[in-house]
């Protein structure tokens, strides 16, 4: 571990980042340049203190998981999160990149999404980044670990995963869902994380061995969907994903046609969040 790099790659990375630049308002005058610590400490999940440290060259060596959090919140290229492992003195992440790093051209546009419901998913369906907006329609992922990080895992091995669609699309959310890992099977090789997704729901779901042996590859660019929400009910939308160039992760975008009623409930989603609408006050 070289603390020196370390606490000086940090901190010029922090200085050339404006808060704009992460979603952040602007906010009255700075007289610091670039990012604050405390800004990139609440962005990469970690205490002030913590952040501070490393940049004084105190403290324990970072985990990986830290330093993905950190290559996150400073939106590095992936040579720089390299950079960053190795003067971490971890090994740079190259197996499963798509879980450790979150393409910076994406969260530049999902920084700037803070009125529809917007997320960044791996190419095997792992929640990376999502907005407010998102995490108000489809619930906090985060809190996955594991094989459950991943939406095609949970669906076929989570009934109440599949409560967030109408019982009429479950068969067609089921093959789309197959078909996407398919692709990523495909590109990634059997003995990949890939592979290991699909031989942990070949034991876990014969609905998924079904679907599997019939070989649909696909990945969807556009769709539209009804989604469940418990406290606003059935809301019709169209979905746009823009993938990077490599296909392994997607942002997918989440919105309505102007006064319709699916746009009049995410109006209401937006102010909604995490809260609780009193009765009479939700669509009836």
């Amino acid at each position: 571990m070289d603390r020196a790099a370390l606490a000086d790659f940090l901190r010029r990375r922090r200085e050339a980042l404006q808060p704009g630049d992460v979603g952040l308002a602007p906010g009255p005058r700075r007289r610091a340049r670039g990012l604050k610590r405390e800004e990139v400490a609440s962005l990469a999940a970690m205490s002030t203190d913590y952040y501070t440290r490393l940049e004084q060259q105190r403290g324990p060596q970072p985990s990986e998981q830290m330093l993905a959090s950190l290559a996150r919140a400073l939106r590095l290229t992936g040579g720089e999160r390299d950079y960053l492992f190795q003067v971490a003195g971890r090994n740079a992440p190259t197996a499963v990149p798509a879980v450790t790093h979150v393409a910076p051209a994406l969260l530049r546009v999902l920084d700037r999404l803070d009125d529809t419901p917007a997320l960044i998913l791996s190419n095997l369906g792992e929640t990376l980044v999502q907005n407010r907006m998102a995490a108000a329609l489809f619930g906090d992922q985060s809190g996955h670990t594991g094989l459950a990080r991943s939406e095609i895992y949970r669906w076929f091995t989570d009934p109440t995963e599949r409560l967030r669609y109408p019982e009429d699309d479950r068969d067609r959310q089921s093959r789309a869902l197959v078909a996407t890992l398919r692709a990523a099977y495909g590109s990634m090789g059997p003995q990949s994380r890939a592979g290991e997704f699909v031989r942990a729901l070949r034991k876990a779901s014969p609905e998924f061995v079904e679907l599997w042996e019939r070989h649909e590859v696909g990945r969807r660019f556009a769709d539209h969907k009804t989604l469940i929400h418990p406290e606003l009910g059935p809301i019709e939308l169209d979905c746009q994903a823009l993938f990077t160039e490599d296909q392994s992760q997607a942002l997918l975008v989440l919105t309505a046609p102007p006064r319709s009623e699916g746009h009049e409930k995410l109006q209401l989603l937006r102010v909604l969040g995490h809260e609780r609408f009193p009765s009479d006050l939700l669509p009836g």
